[in-house]
């Protein structure tokens, strides 16, 4: 008779753990050599010849923890989660982050969700200057404002400034109405959104009346410097090579800047090279500065938004 064991757990994190279908209890199943039984109170396990319950019982308890802390179990991550594992060490039951890097406004932990996300989050503590490339839907500006405002509460540095370059795709800002700060709001609109699911409403409105959160277009940056300032550049690709090179001479004493961009979108005029491609080929290998590259594997919206990068890199190679 197989061994059994049952393993307690709530309806609600069972829910949050099981995933669609209960497909991250099968991807357990076949990765610990174990059946998985959910509709009694708990879970029933039991033990297939060959299988691994001791590890399945760590990695639950590991799943149930980062569940309570706001990690959203899915399969995705479940797959790049064994993924790194196994790149590293042989091991069933790879450790879950347990620890959030922020709370955002609903109480529900923040955390790197993909590979790329993880090397960020490193590559920010143990540089000043990050340049983040990749795709859009990675998820590149809303962790980096979320290591940026997690700084900010923990008194880490003093402020926050949230840079874009208001460059026109494909329309005039001459043609838009309202005076320059309403012409330059869509361009700073996905920032704000950032901080408005990071922070609550009249905690967010006091930083920024205080001037401890800034939002600005990348014009407003020239001549200053930016002391003890969590400094984020979004779409950097936009840049030509003199407003980088502005940008980047304004860090100043116990400052970081992580730069955000797409090689391959940016909207500039035919010919311009872009800044934030010519600083990472200038740059990578200065000491104090990383470089991590985001792909369609990286991509956390909808499925097909994978497939649509994928087939528009392959029509660039032909």
């Amino acid at each position: 008779m197989n061994e059994e064991f049952r393993y307690p757990l709530t309806d609600d994190l069972k829910r949050l753990i099981a995933g669609d279908n209960e497909t991250v209890f099968r991807m357990m199943e076949d990765r610990f050599q174990i059946e998985i039984q959910s509709r009694l109170p708990g879970l029933l396990l039991t033990l297939k010849q060959g299988g691994d319950i001791q590890g399945a019982l760590r990695f639950l308890d590991q799943l149930k923890l980062a569940a309570k802390n706001g990690t959203a179990i899915t399969v995705q991550w479940l797959e790049q989660l064994w993924s790194r594992a196994d790149s590293v060490i042989e091991s069933a039951a790879p450790e879950v982050p347990s620890a959030p890097l922020l709370r955002n406004r609903y109480g529900i932990g923040v955390f790197p969700k993909t590979e790329s996300q993880i090397e960020l989050t490193a590559s920010v503590e143990k540089n000043d200057i990050v340049f983040a490339n990749g795709p859009a839907g990675t998820g590149k500006t809303f962790l980096a404002t979320a290591l940026a405002v997690a700084r900010l509460e923990n008194r880490e540095v003093e402020r926050i400034c949230l840079v874009r370059p208001a460059v026109e795709a494909g329309e005039s800002l001459g043609f838009l109405p309202g005076d320059l700060k309403e012409k330059i709001a869509p361009y700073l609109r996905p920032i704000q959104d950032s901080l408005a699911e990071l922070l609550p409403p009249e905690k967010l409105k006091f930083y920024q009346e205080t001037g401890a959160i800034e939002v600005a277009p990348l014009a407003y940056m020239r001549g200053r410097t930016l002391k003890r300032a969590f400094i984020i550049l979004d779409e950097a690709q936009n840049t030509t090579i003199s407003q980088m090179k502005m940008f980047l001479t304004r860090l100043g004493p116990y400052s970081k800047a992580v730069i955000t961009g797409d090689t391959t979108q940016a909207d500039l005029a035919p010919g311009e090279i872009s800044g934030f491609s010519h600083a990472i080929k200038l740059l990578q290998r200065v000491k104090g500065i990383g470089v991590v590259h985001f792909n369609a594997n990286d991509v956390l919206r909808h499925r097909l938004v994978k497939e649509i990068i994928a087939a528009y890199g392959s029509a660039r190679e032909k």
